[in-house]
Formats: structure tokens, C-alpha cells, sequence
């Protein structure tokens, strides 16, 4: 099976992006949740413009990625870490490492910009190859319930997470995406 790579352009969100992103959304995940989920956050204290990311294909949006600061909350203190949700590819340019080039220069994006935590719910096939781990296995848990092999946590500089153990805590804004 030969699996191909199309040449895209990943950059930072614009004003004019808004209703491309809310389509890819939607698109992607066949409802309206994680589009909303996108606007909710784009509108809170833990959105950074910077990490809400584009890929554009030919002048047109085809995917997008957004990384959102969330916290762990340990015995001694609540951690600042990102979010990686969501991450959608409109349909017909899935499987195409679209998906793949958005994670790399997201977590790349969110290197360079001094942050050392990502932690993500999502399939527990794709983003391994990111380096996401189970982050039960790192001292993490979550406050509702979700499969703990989809349950992830990447380092993004080695060790950040020595010491840190705790209580994944995501704001209002994604109640009625998970």
C-alpha cells in the first residue's frame, strides 16, 4: 500500500481562517462538537493565538491543529501544560500526512515557544509516533473517565514531568466535546 504525502503549507491561523477551520471541523468529526470546541477555546483565557495552526493546501484550509493551555493539578501546585485538541483533516485529504505534518510543527511551534508538556486524548495508534506516552504511566489522571490507553502525554523537553504528578484538569470549554 503506498501511502502519500501531499506538499501543504502549515502556518498560523488568521481572522479569514475562522469559517475554513469551523468546516474542516465539522467535516472531520461529522458533527459540530470539536468546531465548537474550537470557538469556545479560541474565546478563553487559555487560547494562544500561535498554536492554533493551518494547513493550507493550494490557498485552501484542509487542516487544522490546536494546542490550549490546560493544568495538572499536583498536591503542590497546578502545572501549566497545553492541550492538543482538536486536530481535523477534512476528509478527502486524510491518510495523505496532512494529519502528521500538523503534529510535528504544532509540538515543534510549542517547543519554541517554551513549553514542555502536551497532553492529549485521542487514538492511541496515531500519536505514539509523536512520542506520547500513557499518561497513567507518568503519575496522570483525569477527573471523568476515558480509555487509559487513549489517555496521553508528551515531553516535549526529556523529564519535564519528573515530579509532577497529578490531577489533567481541562476547563469548562471542553465539557461537551468529551
Amino acid at each position: 500500500m503506498v501511502k502519500w504525502v501531499i506538499m501543504i503549507t502549515v502556518r498560523v491561523e488568521r481572522n479569514e481562517d475562522i469559517g475554513a477551520i469551523h468546516l474542516v471541523n465539522r467535516m472531520a468529526f461529522g458533527q459540530e462538537d470539536e468546531a465548537v470546541l474550537v470557538q469556545r477555546i479560541r474565546e478563553s483565557s487559555g487560547f494562544i493565538p500561535a498554536l492554533s495552526l493551518v494547513a493550507v493546501k493550494d490557498s485552501r484550509v484542509v487542516g487544522h491543529i490546536l494546542f490550549s493551555q490546560i493544568h495538572i493539578v499536583t498536591p503542590k501546585e497546578d502545572v501549566a501544560v497545553l492541550s492538543l485538541a482538536p486536530m481535523a483533516v477534512l476528509p478527502e485529504f486524510q491518510n495523505l500526512g496532512i494529519g502528521s505534518q500538523l503534529v510535528n510543527t504544532g509540538l515543534e511551534k510549542c517547543r519554541e515557544s517554551g513549553h514542555t508538556i502536551v497532553v492529549v486524548i485521542g487514538h492511541p495508534q496515531y500519536y505514539p509516533r509523536f512520542g506520547f506516552v500513557p499518561a497513567g504511566k507518568k503519575g496522570l489522571d483525569l477527573l471523568f473517565s476515558v480509555p487509559a490507553e487513549a489517555f496521553m502525554v508528551c515531553e516535549l523537553l526529556p523529564n519535564a514531568l519528573d515530579g509532577i504528578e497529578g490531577t489533567v484538569i481541562y476547563p469548562p470549554e471542553f465539557a461537551e466535546a468529551m
